[in-house]
């Protein structure tokens, strides 16, 4: 066992712990837990369950990680957990493992922060740099692109999905799955525009942004059958690499259906 481990702590027999590992006052890890080099527990974190805490992870006060999941099915099962590099949760932040009837793993990617409070449940797949503020809370088997943004005290229903680079405004309930770059807001959520700040983040060009937000009025924002202004936003834009993404989001599988009512049109300046 390597590491810098507080004497008040307590770290089972078997747990794989990293070289630089720092493990501080009254934090617990269990036998199945293994932590990447350099990661941090800062004091009163427990990881619990098969877990893998990624290398430079910071967990803050009073997380918890690898805990049975709130799901009266589970039965004990040895169902996983798994951290990303470089991720921080702050204080409070829970993410439970998951389940057998689902993935059977509840993951979080690399490079994310989970602000206070945050609770990811049972199943859910949250992708690298993601954002995430404080007292969010979401059911099981939501599933997060990479780089979006969920605004603070934000509720997400079980098996939603969430596109990369959406956006989802603080107080907003989503019961229902957002595009890829979208932007919703509301109780319940209704789609309010695209990302723009997000994707000009990312480094998306004038000519881009023009082509997204075309496709984007006319399959939202347009007259008739939500299904024949998809088919010809796929037959005027569709080789563009942003609005294909988009697209092939729309028309995937889904549990919970897509967000459609869009509020507000953005100008037209990028």
């Amino acid at each position: 066992m390597t590491g810098l481990i507080h004497p008040t702590a307590i770290v089972a027999p078997g747990a794989a712990i990293g070289a630089g590992v720092r493990i501080g006052p009254f934090c617990t890890v269990g036998p199945d837990v293994s932590i990447g080099e350099g990661a941090e527990l800062v004091s009163h974190v427990v990881v619990e369950g098969h877990t893998r805490i990624g290398a430079g992870a910071r967990l803050f006060p009073f997380a918890t990680v690898g805990m049975a999941p709130q799901d009266l099915k589970y039965g004990g099962e040895p169902t996983e957990t798994e951290i990303g590099p470089r991720s921080v949760l702050r204080e409070h932040v829970t993410v439970h493992r998951g389940t057998v009837t689902g993935t059977s793993i509840t993951r979080v990617g690399a490079d994310c922060l989970l602000m206070a409070v945050v609770h990811v449940a049972h199943d859910c797949a949250i992708g690298n740099g993601v954002v995430i503020a404080n007292n969010v809370v979401m059911g099981g088997h939501v599933e997060i692109g990479d780089n979006a943004v969920i605004g603070g005290a934000a509720a997400i229903h079980q098996f939603v999905r969430i596109g990369r680079l959406a956006m989802v405004g603080g107080v907003s309930g989503v019961e229902a799955d957002i595009i890829p770059f979208g932007s919703v807001v509301g109780n319940r959520a209704r789609l309010a525009g695209l990302n723009m700040v997000g994707l000009r983040r990312r480094g998306c060009e004038r000519a881009q942004l023009h082509t997204l937000r075309a496709a984007f009025r006319n399959l939202f924002a347009g007259a008739g059958v939500f299904a024949d202004r998809l088919a010809e936003t796929r037959r005027r834009w569709g080789e563009d690499p942003l609005v294909a993404e988009m697209l092939a989001f729309a028309e995937a599988p889904s549990r919970r259906g897509l967000i459609r009512a869009a509020l507000v049109v953005e100008a037209d300046e990028a």
